[in-house]
């Protein structure tokens, strides 16, 4: 494996531990810190749907499809059951994204180069794709640290 996919699969690995981190000084990571926004809780399983229904979806597309074709997606939040908390979301979250891991630890050099159409992103191999996965990561661990209650 070249050292800038492992870079990037180091990279996605380390995110459920960032989320965790992220949400130390949440009075309570079930509620919301600023009223109308996501808890720590609801952004953990924000970020499980999308692994699953956008991540996985897509490394499945171009393990079996051609030239494959994305829409903007954006997923709600993973339905964990009523009164399960944040703990329970950062599991759920940090299972989906070991899936993820494994794919692109299973493919090989032509793998990585397959290629898709997203239509807002245009023409990606799995590394941007991948990347655009960590930038949304980013994003919502920006959202998690800003909302911080201390």
């Amino acid at each position: 494996m070249t050292p800038a996919r492992a870079a990037l699969i180091r990279d996605l690995t380390s995110t459920p531990a960032r989320i965790i981190e992220a949400a130390r000084g949440h009075a309570d990571p079930v509620v919301p810190s600023v009223a109308g926004e996501w808890s720590a809780r609801d952004v953990t399983l924000h970020l499980a749907a999308v692994e699953t229904g956008v991540w996985h979806v897509r490394l499945d597309a171009l393990a079996t499809e051609t030239f494959p074709e994305w829409p903007w997606v954006e997923p709600d939040r993973w339905p964990l059951p009523e009164g399960a908390g944040f703990d329970a979301a950062v599991d759920v979250f940090a299972a989906h994204r070991a899936a993820t891991v494994g794919r692109l630890e299973a493919l090989d050099d032509a793998g990585w180069h397959r290629r898709g159409r997203h239509a807002t992103f245009g023409v990606l191999d799995v590394a941007a794709l991948m990347r655009i996965a960590l930038d949304h990561d980013e994003e919502h661990l920006r959202q998690l640290v800003e909302a911080r209650s201390g």
